[in-house]
Protein backbone atom coordinates (compact mmCIF):
# COMPACT_ATOMS: atom_id res chain seq x y z
CA UNK A 1 0.00 0.00 0.00
CA UNK A 2 2.83 2.40 0.77
CA UNK A 3 3.15 5.11 3.37
CA UNK A 4 0.18 6.92 4.81
CA UNK A 5 0.16 10.64 4.11
CA UNK A 6 0.28 11.58 7.79
CA UNK A 7 3.52 9.56 8.15
CA UNK A 8 5.41 11.34 5.34
CA UNK A 9 8.62 13.09 6.38
CA UNK A 10 11.14 15.11 4.43
CA UNK A 11 13.64 12.90 2.62
CA UNK A 12 11.42 9.81 2.73
CA UNK A 13 11.08 7.64 -0.37
CA UNK A 14 7.43 7.50 -1.44
CA UNK A 15 5.87 4.66 -3.39
CA UNK A 16 2.25 3.64 -3.12
CA UNK A 17 -1.39 4.08 -4.04
CA UNK A 18 -3.37 7.24 -3.28
CA UNK A 19 -6.58 8.95 -4.23
CA UNK A 20 -6.04 11.67 -6.83
CA UNK A 21 -7.89 14.70 -5.43
CA UNK A 22 -6.63 17.24 -7.95
CA UNK A 23 -4.34 17.33 -10.97
CA UNK A 24 -3.35 20.02 -13.46
CA UNK A 25 -0.71 20.11 -16.15
CA UNK A 26 1.04 23.49 -16.13
CA UNK A 27 3.97 25.10 -17.92
CA UNK A 28 7.15 26.41 -16.26
CA UNK A 29 8.63 29.78 -17.12
CA UNK A 30 11.09 27.93 -19.36
CA UNK A 31 8.24 26.36 -21.29
CA UNK A 32 8.38 22.81 -19.88
CA UNK A 33 5.24 20.97 -18.73
CA UNK A 34 4.81 19.78 -15.15
CA UNK A 35 2.00 18.09 -13.25
CA UNK A 36 0.82 19.43 -9.92
CA UNK A 37 -2.03 18.23 -7.77
CA UNK A 38 -3.18 16.75 -4.49
CA UNK A 39 -3.04 13.18 -3.19
CA UNK A 40 -5.25 11.87 -0.41
CA UNK A 41 -5.85 8.88 1.81
CA UNK A 42 -7.83 8.42 5.02
CA UNK A 43 -5.10 10.17 7.01
CA UNK A 44 -4.92 13.43 5.08
CA UNK A 45 -3.83 15.17 1.88
CA UNK A 46 -0.52 16.23 0.38
CA UNK A 47 0.43 18.30 -2.65
CA UNK A 48 2.66 16.77 -5.33
CA UNK A 49 4.59 17.87 -8.41
CA UNK A 50 6.19 15.98 -11.29
CA UNK A 51 8.58 17.95 -13.46
CA UNK A 52 9.09 17.46 -17.24
CA UNK A 53 5.75 15.71 -17.36
CA UNK A 54 4.37 13.93 -20.43
CA UNK A 55 1.58 11.72 -19.02
CA UNK A 56 -0.39 9.52 -18.65
CA UNK A 57 -2.38 10.92 -15.67
CA UNK A 58 -4.49 14.03 -16.26
CA UNK A 59 -7.34 15.86 -14.55
CA UNK A 60 -9.69 13.32 -16.13
CA UNK A 61 -8.38 10.89 -13.50
CA UNK A 62 -9.41 13.03 -10.51
CA UNK A 63 -11.40 10.98 -8.04
CA UNK A 64 -9.65 7.72 -8.90
CA UNK A 65 -6.69 5.78 -7.52
CA UNK A 66 -3.17 6.32 -8.84
CA UNK A 67 0.26 4.90 -8.02
CA UNK A 68 3.11 7.34 -7.55
CA UNK A 69 6.84 7.01 -6.88
CA UNK A 70 9.00 9.86 -5.66
CA UNK A 71 10.35 11.59 -2.58
CA UNK A 72 8.82 13.70 0.16
CA UNK A 73 10.41 17.04 0.92
CA UNK A 74 9.58 20.16 2.87
CA UNK A 75 8.57 23.39 1.13
CA UNK A 76 7.70 26.47 3.15
CA UNK A 77 7.14 24.36 6.22
CA UNK A 78 4.82 21.87 4.50
CA UNK A 79 5.52 18.37 3.23
CA UNK A 80 5.04 17.80 -0.48
CA UNK A 81 5.86 14.92 -2.82
CA UNK A 82 8.13 15.33 -5.82
CA UNK A 83 7.22 12.44 -8.07
CA UNK A 84 9.29 10.65 -10.67
CA UNK A 85 6.68 8.17 -11.93
CA UNK A 86 2.88 8.14 -11.83
CA UNK A 87 0.23 5.92 -13.38
CA UNK A 88 -3.42 4.98 -13.04
CA UNK A 89 -4.17 2.03 -10.77
CA UNK A 90 -5.56 -1.15 -12.35
CA UNK A 91 -7.92 -3.71 -10.77
CA UNK A 92 -5.09 -6.20 -10.14
CA UNK A 93 -3.07 -3.69 -8.09
CA UNK A 94 -2.80 -4.50 -4.35
CA UNK A 95 -4.61 -1.55 -2.77
CA UNK A 96 -7.48 -1.26 -0.30
CA UNK A 97 -9.96 1.44 -1.34
CA UNK A 98 -11.25 1.80 2.23
CA UNK A 99 -7.79 2.97 3.33
CA UNK A 100 -7.52 5.56 0.55
CA UNK A 101 -10.88 7.29 0.30
CA UNK A 102 -11.30 9.95 3.02
CA UNK A 103 -14.52 9.68 5.01
CA UNK A 104 -16.15 11.95 7.58
CA UNK A 105 -14.77 11.50 11.13
CA UNK A 106 -18.22 10.71 12.51
CA UNK A 107 -20.45 7.77 13.32
CA UNK A 108 -22.70 8.00 10.26
CA UNK A 109 -25.43 5.88 11.81
CA UNK A 110 -25.58 8.11 14.88
CA UNK A 111 -25.53 11.28 12.75
CA UNK A 112 -28.46 10.04 10.67
CA UNK A 113 -30.39 9.15 13.83
CA UNK A 114 -29.83 12.72 15.09
CA UNK A 115 -31.19 14.12 11.83
CA UNK A 116 -34.26 11.89 12.00
CA UNK A 117 -34.85 12.79 15.65
CA UNK A 118 -34.68 16.53 14.97
CA UNK A 119 -37.16 16.15 12.11
CA UNK A 120 -39.51 14.02 14.23
CA UNK A 121 -39.61 16.76 16.90
CA UNK A 122 -41.12 19.27 14.49
CA UNK A 123 -44.55 20.36 15.71
CA UNK A 124 -45.55 21.78 12.34
CA UNK A 125 -46.95 18.82 10.35
CA UNK A 126 -46.28 20.50 6.98
CA UNK A 127 -42.55 21.00 7.56
CA UNK A 128 -42.23 17.53 9.14
CA UNK A 129 -44.04 15.84 6.25
CA UNK A 130 -41.90 17.61 3.66
CA UNK A 131 -38.63 16.80 5.45
CA UNK A 132 -39.61 13.14 5.81
CA UNK A 133 -40.44 12.98 2.11
CA UNK A 134 -37.18 14.69 1.12
CA UNK A 135 -35.13 12.41 3.37
CA UNK A 136 -36.75 9.32 1.85
CA UNK A 137 -36.16 10.66 -1.67
CA UNK A 138 -32.51 11.62 -1.13
CA UNK A 139 -31.44 9.21 1.64
CA UNK A 140 -28.64 7.36 -0.14
CA UNK A 141 -27.02 10.52 -1.50
CA UNK A 142 -27.58 12.44 1.73
CA UNK A 143 -25.72 9.94 3.87
CA UNK A 144 -22.90 9.17 1.41
CA UNK A 145 -21.81 12.04 -0.83
CA UNK A 146 -19.31 14.81 -0.03
CA UNK A 147 -20.64 18.28 0.73
CA UNK A 148 -18.19 20.03 -1.59
CA UNK A 149 -15.63 19.56 -4.36
CA UNK A 150 -12.92 21.06 -2.18
CA UNK A 151 -12.40 23.54 0.68
CA UNK A 152 -14.55 21.79 3.33
CA UNK A 153 -16.34 18.45 3.88
CA UNK A 154 -15.05 17.16 0.52
CA UNK A 155 -14.97 13.54 1.75
CA UNK A 156 -17.50 10.71 1.76
CA UNK A 157 -20.36 11.30 4.21
CA UNK A 158 -19.43 14.99 4.21
CA UNK A 159 -22.95 16.20 3.43
CA UNK A 160 -24.37 14.19 6.34
CA UNK A 161 -21.69 15.54 8.70
CA UNK A 162 -22.17 19.16 7.59
CA UNK A 163 -25.96 19.01 7.75
CA UNK A 164 -26.23 17.13 11.04
CA UNK A 165 -23.83 19.53 12.79
CA UNK A 166 -25.77 22.51 11.47
CA UNK A 167 -29.14 21.04 12.47
CA UNK A 168 -27.93 20.51 16.04
CA UNK A 169 -26.70 24.11 16.15
CA UNK A 170 -30.00 25.33 14.67
CA UNK A 171 -31.94 23.47 17.35
CA UNK A 172 -29.78 25.07 20.06
CA UNK A 173 -30.24 28.61 18.76
CA UNK A 174 -33.95 28.09 18.14
CA UNK A 175 -34.31 27.40 21.87
CA UNK A 176 -32.14 30.37 22.84
CA UNK A 177 -34.03 32.81 20.59
CA UNK A 178 -37.45 31.19 20.77
CA UNK A 179 -39.24 34.56 20.81
CA UNK A 180 -37.72 35.40 17.40
CA UNK A 181 -37.26 32.13 15.57
CA UNK A 182 -39.69 29.56 14.20
CA UNK A 183 -37.79 26.41 15.21
CA UNK A 184 -39.45 24.14 12.68
CA UNK A 185 -38.82 26.52 9.78
CA UNK A 186 -35.17 26.95 10.81
CA UNK A 187 -34.48 23.23 11.29
CA UNK A 188 -36.32 22.33 8.07
CA UNK A 189 -34.39 24.93 6.08
CA UNK A 190 -31.13 23.74 7.58
CA UNK A 191 -31.88 20.13 6.64
CA UNK A 192 -32.86 21.10 3.09
CA UNK A 193 -30.24 23.75 2.32
CA UNK A 194 -27.65 21.52 0.57
CA UNK A 195 -29.70 18.52 -0.57
CA UNK A 196 -29.31 19.51 -4.23
CA UNK A 197 -25.53 19.00 -4.07
CA UNK A 198 -26.14 15.60 -5.74
CA UNK A 199 -27.34 17.39 -8.87
CA UNK A 200 -24.63 20.03 -8.68
CA UNK A 201 -21.67 17.63 -8.89
CA UNK A 202 -20.21 14.84 -10.98
CA UNK A 203 -18.78 11.89 -9.07
CA UNK A 204 -16.11 9.25 -9.67
CA UNK A 205 -16.89 5.55 -9.23
CA UNK A 206 -15.54 5.91 -5.68
CA UNK A 207 -18.06 8.66 -4.88
CA UNK A 208 -15.57 11.54 -4.89
CA UNK A 209 -16.59 14.84 -6.51
CA UNK A 210 -14.67 15.29 -9.76
CA UNK A 211 -16.31 18.39 -11.23
CA UNK A 212 -19.52 20.39 -11.42
CA UNK A 213 -22.35 19.06 -13.58
CA UNK A 214 -23.87 21.12 -16.37
CA UNK A 215 -26.71 22.03 -14.00
CA UNK A 216 -24.16 22.77 -11.31
CA UNK A 217 -22.34 25.27 -13.50
CA UNK A 218 -25.44 26.85 -15.06
CA UNK A 219 -27.92 26.79 -12.17
CA UNK A 220 -26.25 25.81 -8.88
CA UNK A 221 -27.49 23.92 -5.83
CA UNK A 222 -29.37 26.87 -4.32
CA UNK A 223 -31.78 27.21 -7.25
CA UNK A 224 -31.88 23.45 -7.83
CA UNK A 225 -32.75 22.96 -4.16
CA UNK A 226 -35.46 25.62 -4.22
CA UNK A 227 -37.01 23.98 -7.29
CA UNK A 228 -36.94 20.55 -5.63
CA UNK A 229 -38.64 21.89 -2.50
CA UNK A 230 -41.35 23.54 -4.60
CA UNK A 231 -42.08 20.30 -6.46
CA UNK A 232 -42.09 18.00 -3.42
CA UNK A 233 -43.85 20.62 -1.30
CA UNK A 234 -46.77 20.73 -3.74
CA UNK A 235 -46.89 16.92 -3.83
CA UNK A 236 -47.11 16.94 -0.01
CA UNK A 237 -49.83 19.61 -0.01
CA UNK A 238 -47.83 22.39 1.68
CA UNK A 239 -49.32 25.89 1.54
CA UNK A 240 -47.58 28.17 -0.94
CA UNK A 241 -46.48 30.50 1.87
CA UNK A 242 -44.50 27.76 3.64
CA UNK A 243 -42.91 26.60 0.40
CA UNK A 244 -41.86 30.19 -0.32
CA UNK A 245 -40.28 30.58 3.12
CA UNK A 246 -38.27 27.36 2.70
CA UNK A 247 -37.17 28.44 -0.76
CA UNK A 248 -36.04 31.77 0.65
CA UNK A 249 -33.88 30.04 3.27
CA UNK A 250 -32.27 27.86 0.60
CA UNK A 251 -31.75 30.69 -1.90
CA UNK A 252 -30.22 33.03 0.71
CA UNK A 253 -28.08 30.63 2.76
CA UNK A 254 -24.81 31.89 1.27
CA UNK A 255 -25.59 35.24 2.88
CA UNK A 256 -24.54 37.69 0.18
CA UNK A 257 -24.74 37.70 -3.63
CA UNK A 258 -20.94 37.96 -3.85
CA UNK A 259 -20.77 34.67 -1.93
CA UNK A 260 -23.28 32.99 -4.23
CA UNK A 261 -26.60 33.82 -2.57
CA UNK A 262 -29.50 34.31 -4.98
CA UNK A 263 -31.10 36.76 -2.55
CA UNK A 264 -30.09 38.28 0.78
CA UNK A 265 -31.63 36.83 3.97
CA UNK A 266 -34.81 38.72 4.86
CA UNK A 267 -36.10 36.83 7.89
CA UNK A 268 -34.42 35.80 11.14
CA UNK A 269 -34.30 32.11 10.22
CA UNK A 270 -32.62 32.83 6.89
CA UNK A 271 -30.09 35.16 8.54
CA UNK A 272 -29.17 32.58 11.15
CA UNK A 273 -28.96 29.75 8.60
CA UNK A 274 -26.42 31.72 6.56
CA UNK A 275 -24.23 32.15 9.66
CA UNK A 276 -24.56 28.51 10.70
CA UNK A 277 -23.43 27.49 7.22
CA UNK A 278 -20.42 29.79 7.39
CA UNK A 279 -19.49 28.69 10.93
CA UNK A 280 -19.63 24.98 10.19
CA UNK A 281 -17.71 25.28 6.93
CA UNK A 282 -15.01 27.40 8.54
CA UNK A 283 -14.62 25.13 11.57
CA UNK A 284 -14.11 22.22 9.18
CA UNK A 285 -11.46 24.21 7.29
CA UNK A 286 -9.66 24.76 10.61
CA UNK A 287 -9.99 21.08 11.55
CA UNK A 288 -8.45 19.98 8.27
CA UNK A 289 -5.70 22.61 8.47
CA UNK A 290 -4.79 21.61 12.04
CA UNK A 291 -4.30 18.01 10.90
CA UNK A 292 -1.39 19.18 8.74
CA UNK A 293 0.25 21.44 11.35
CA UNK A 294 2.53 20.97 14.32
CA UNK A 295 1.66 23.00 17.45
CA UNK A 296 3.18 26.47 17.33
CA UNK A 297 3.26 26.66 13.50
CA UNK A 298 1.36 28.52 10.78
CA UNK A 299 -0.22 27.14 7.62
CA UNK A 300 0.29 28.56 4.16
CA UNK A 301 -2.35 31.07 3.10
CA UNK A 302 -5.73 29.37 2.95
CA UNK A 303 -7.80 30.91 0.17
CA UNK A 304 -11.19 30.32 1.82
CA UNK A 305 -10.04 32.12 4.98
CA UNK A 306 -8.02 34.78 3.15
CA UNK A 307 -5.08 34.18 5.46
CA UNK A 308 -3.00 31.74 7.45
CA UNK A 309 -4.05 29.43 10.30
CA UNK A 310 -2.09 29.19 13.54
CA UNK A 311 -2.16 25.98 15.57
CA UNK A 312 -1.52 26.95 19.17
CA UNK A 313 0.00 24.70 21.84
Amino acid sequence: MGQTIESLESGMHVEGFYLLKDANVKITTSGKPFLMGVLADKTGTVEFKIWDYSGPVTNADIGNIIKIRGEANEYRGTIQVIGTLIRRAVPTDPFDVSELVPTAPIDTGEALLQVRELISRMKDPDYRTLCDAMLDRHLSDFRNIPAAKSVHHSFLNGLLMHTSFMMRAADFYADMYSSILDRDLLVAGTFLHDLAKREEFLFSELGIVTDYSVKGYLIGHLVLGAEDVAQVGKECGLPDGKITLLQHLILSHHGKPEFGAAVKPMCAEAELLSYLDMIDSRMEIYREAYQELEPGTFSDRIFALDGKVYKHE
